[in-house]
């Protein structure tokens, strides 16, 4: 048996020493064609990572270039093994971890729709005036209502205007980018 000792740190990913759980957005160039979100979130799947969030969307269309936004929680040496696991990839150029890069934005979409009685949609209508929310249909008995912030800002606004009659929502994955003159 090995014991482990004060300065020796375990090589496997499960080391329970290492329990400081995180959340990171890396931002993953790829080439756009098909198989290659599913070899990513195959990747993912085979080793036992959850995928918190994920949005694809092409940026180049003369270099055929796509970009995935993922969001992954979990420990340092995770989150290294993912983005190691991604950039061996064939069709990934480049991983970016947002997270440690510094100063990034990332933004969630919702759009939420609130039916109910009038008082209730007049007390939507005014959280989402607050939260800087937007009307994109009207009825006499539902408001369709889009909303873009953080993921955070988002989720406390869901929290103030889904007990006023929700009917349906849709929310997209997060996107992000970083600040500054640092290109992806």
């Amino acid at each position: 048996m090995v014991e482990k000792t004060k300065n020796s740190k375990s090589v496997y990913a499960n080391d329970p020493s290492d329990i400081r759980i995180a959340r990171h957005t890396l931002s993953v160039l790829v080439d756009n064609e098909p198989g290659v979100l599913a070899r990513v979130i195959g990747l993912f799947s085979g080793r036992g990572y959850n995928i918190e969030s994920l949005t694809v969307a092409e940026v180049s269309k003369d270099m055929n270039h796509s970009r995935m936004t993922i969001v992954a929680v979990g420990t340092p040496s995770v989150i290294i093994q993912i983005k190691h696991q991604l950039e061996r990839l064939v069709p990934v150029h480049k991983v970016t971890d947002l997270t440690e890069l510094g100063d990034h934005i990332v933004s969630d979409l919702v759009l939420i729709k609130i039916a109910g009685s009038t008082e209730n949609l007049l007390k939507a209508y005014e959280i989402a005036t607050e939260f800087g929310a937007i009307v994109t249909n009207k009825t006499d008995e539902s408001y369709v209502f889009q909303y873009v912030e953080t993921p955070e800002k988002v989720d406390e606004f869901l929290g103030r205007i889904t007990p006023l009659g929700m009917k349906n929502i849709s929310r997209t994955g997060s996107v992000a980018m970083s600040c500054g003159k640092e290109k992806m």
